[in-house]
């Protein structure tokens, strides 16, 4: 009793929310409005009888608080051969919806494999993937295309970070991930004549600024940074932190 909680960004299932509130724990709700946008849309299709075909990566904590909205109805899609295969109760009540950090190529990919299989497949009202997520792979895409080397900051168990890995790999450089610069390895720079650095989401822009002179403290570099696109969108405290 009296200890506080902290939902993290990914957000919860309601059986933790039913656990927290059992044990009178004070709760800090901090997920992302995102991430209760796709919970909120898994509520309704769930009431609305339909199958819902949740594509992301099997013990994700987002994927794992979006199932629990509706276990039952819920089944996790994580690749076009899964989306191949894959069945339901009625072909006629079939809806799919998204983890907010997957690659938004491979992700568009599942879903026309999806639709193929059922014409009568319906999706979210708007797109579940994150605007900070989607915007970063269109940068990287773009970074990528230019660069013989891409150095995505972020942590291991970050996927928004991950997929940027394998976005920039699929452009044709070659990319790694790093927690920081002390990760980063002089042998990854031969013949590396452009090297693009990028950020997940959530890595402090410090950290790549320490990736940036890292890369000076070896030699002469230009540094030119590119802006894809402007994010104006801001999200409010969590009510708890706020009315503190």
């Amino acid at each position: 009793m009296g200890r506080t909680v902290v939902f993290s960004a990914h957000g919860v299932s309601p059986v933790v929310r039913h656990d927290a509130a059992a044990r009178g724990l004070d709760v800090i709700d901090a997920t992302c409005p995102l991430v209760s946008k796709v919970h909120a849309e898994a509520r309704r299709f769930a009431a609305e009888g339909r199958t819902i075909f949740l594509i992301g990566h099997a013990g994700h904590e987002e994927v794992e608080g979006t199932a629990g909205e509706a276990p039952r109805q819920t089944t996790l899609v994580e690749n076009v051969e899964q989306a191949g295969v894959i069945e339901a109760v009625d072909p006629e009540r079939v809806s799919y919806l998204t983890q907010t950090t997957l690659a938004v190529d491979e992700t568009d990919e599942i879903v026309a494999r999806l639709r193929e299989r059922f014409p009568a497949l319906r999706g979210p009202a708007s797109e579940d993937i994150c605007y900070a997520t989607s915007n970063r792979q269109h940068a990287v895409r773009s970074v990528a295309r230019d660069a013989d080397l891409v150095l995505v900051a972020g942590s291991g168990t970050s996927s928004n970070a991950k997929r940027l890995v394998e976005v920039a790999q699929r452009e044709g450089a070659r990319a790694y991930l790093v927690d920081d610069e002390t990760e980063l390895d002089v042998s990854w720079l031969a013949g590396a004549a452009t090297v693009g650095i990028t950020a997940g989401a959530s890595a402090p822009e410090r950290i790549v600024h320490r990736l940036v002179n890292a890369l000076a403290a070896l030699g002469p570099i230009d540094v030119e940074e590119r802006t894809e696109t402007t994010e104006t969108l801001r999200f409010r405290l969590p009510k708890e932190v706020a009315s503190g």
